[in-house]
């Protein structure tokens, strides 16, 4: 195949487009011919970019600093557009009419280039049909990965009595631009990734090349996500397990410290302050790794912990324990990430300096197993799962004692909250799921000098909308009144 083929499509990000719907075909484009092209798309660097984190400032997890805050990054008035219109909970759009909606554009873009893989690729020229339906596994793995995140943020939690009417996200499974999309249901969505999950798993391998490749665990701890999503606890339990017995590693937290005037690398090993924290690439818990998306903001130093947050944090702490996420990853008080020592007396700022990872790891399905144990009435299970989570999480742990089905349904939903803190749209997901479910029905109260902003978990504000980009191409598109 010529060169110019794979440029273009490793272009494909950065190219116009000529696809009035979704904005994801390059012009030019051409399809590759043989195995090793597709492996080079599923090996675009582009495609581990997934999960923007901003939804997090519509959740009770965090605070704004004031608009002339001390720490600069925390200042209201430093927040773009966009994070200033979900923190004080505006209705309608987040995006100025013809600003982009970068994670939508590249959602979208990648569903793309896994569109081009899985419906190409059986035909390549050369290579086995074995090594061919590998590459095929992988990218429905990927495609489904990006519906999920699609439909959970710009779409109604899936609720088994709503899902097949309320709208959800295009859903795209070509790169023929001249096939009409349409929003589609949630349940259509849903539907489309269990058939991809399903249909991927017996072609994925079960050693990994490295964390960026979907194999067979990477099948299981998706489909105990979607299941939990969906209310399905039995499935999501099973699929849970059959994840774990492949891969249950966790960090020992209570070995790291953190050293003073520096950003990545403040997190450190007490023994050696030069080896920091393993990031994402290199955390030996990841399952499957993705990185945030840069619409996320990283948001190292640029808002406090809610006091809501905190107070999680400290519930069902022992006596004399401490809970390493916390004094690891916030800074209390002030902050010294360089010559200058920053005090903000009686606030706690989130500044981790981690890349994390957004995809699957070994303490979301601890966490999925023992919610699922709990729901299902099953307690000491639930408890042995969380112990082994709290165990490397809490330094003078004491291990939590069983108790009611219910105690320790909540019990899992803490620490749900404590382990996914600002990672990814985890909170933001929960909030709904939780709404759907009965669990947890709350106001979240965003402070601003005297001010108060407040908003119920059930609006409908807590769904993204549609950008203003693709809303003003095509104005009849159906969306949630926000």
């Amino acid at each position: 195949m010529k060169k110019i083929c794979i440029s273009l499509l490793l272009g494909l990000f950065t190219l116009g487009s000529c696809n009035k719907y979704l904005d994801i075909k390059p012009k030019g484009f051409t399809i590759p011919e043989n195995l090793n092209d597709y492996q080079l798309l599923l090996n675009n660097t582009s495609l581990i970019f997934s999960t923007p984190a901003y939804p997090v400032y519509l959740t009770d997890d965090l605070n704004s600093g004031d608009r002339n805050d001390v720490q600069s990054a925390a200042r209201f008035d430093f927040y773009s557009y966009m994070k200033k219109q979900l923190y004080t909970f505006a209705p309608g759009a987040i995006f100025e009419d013809g600003q982009t909606d970068s994670y939508w554009e590249s959602a979208y873009s990648r569903i793309f280039t896994y569109n081009v893989i899985i419906n190409n690729i059986l035909a390549a020229h050369d290579g086995t049909d074995a090594a061919k339906r590998r590459v095929w596994a992988e990218a429905k793995v990927g495609r489904s990965f990006e519906y999920l995140n699609l439909v959970n943020m710009y779409a109604a939690h899936y609720n088994p009595a709503s899902a097949a009417t309320d709208l959800g996200v295009p859903l795209v499974l070509s790169e023929d631009v001249n096939v009409p999309y349409k929003r589609v249901s949630v349940q259509a969505v849903y539907d489309q990734v269990m058939t991809d999950l399903n249909e991927s798993l017996p072609y994925l391998n079960e050693v990994q090349a490295n964390k960026f490749q979907a194999i067979r665990s990477v099948g299981f701890a998706f489909l105990s996500r979607v299941y939990l999503f969906q209310g399905n606890y039995k499935e999501a339990l099973t699929n849970a397990k059959k994840a774990l017995a492949l891969n249950n590693t966790l960090i020992n937290y209570t070995l790291y410290t953190n050293k003073d005037k520096t950003t990545f690398g403040r997190v450190c090993l007490k023994t050696d302050n030069t080896v920091a924290f393993p990031d994402f690439r290199e955390n030996p818990e990841s399952v499957w790794v993705k990185r945030g998306t840069s619409s996320d903001g990283t948001f190292n130093a640029e808002f406090y912990a809610s006091r809501d947050l905190i107070q999680t944090f400290a519930k069902d702490l022992p006596e004399g324990a401490v809970d390493k996420r916390y004094e690891l990853f916030f800074c209390r008080d002030q902050a010294s990430f360089g010559p200058n020592l920053v005090k903000f007396p009686g606030k706690v700022l989130y500044a981790p300096y981690v890349d994390f990872n957004t995809a699957f790891g070994t303490s979301e399905l601890l966490l999925i197993a023992a919610e699922c144990e709990a729901r299902l009435g099953n307690p000491e299970g639930a408890i042995a799962y969380l112990n082994s989570l709290r165990s490397s999480r809490i330094e003078n742990n004491i291990p939590l004692v069983v108790t009611t089905s219910s105690k320790v349904l909540q019990l899992a939903l803490d620490e749900r909250r404590r382990e996914t803190s600002f990672i990814g749209a985890s909170r933001l997901i929960d909030l709904k799921r939780l709404a759907v479910t009965g669990d947890l029905k709350k106001t979240i109260q965003h402070p601003l000098e005297g001010e108060l902003f407040e908003m119920e978990s059930t609006d409908k504000r807590m769904i993204l909308p549609i950008p203003p980009k693709v809303l003003s191409l095509n104005p009849g598109i159906p969306q949630y009144e926000r």
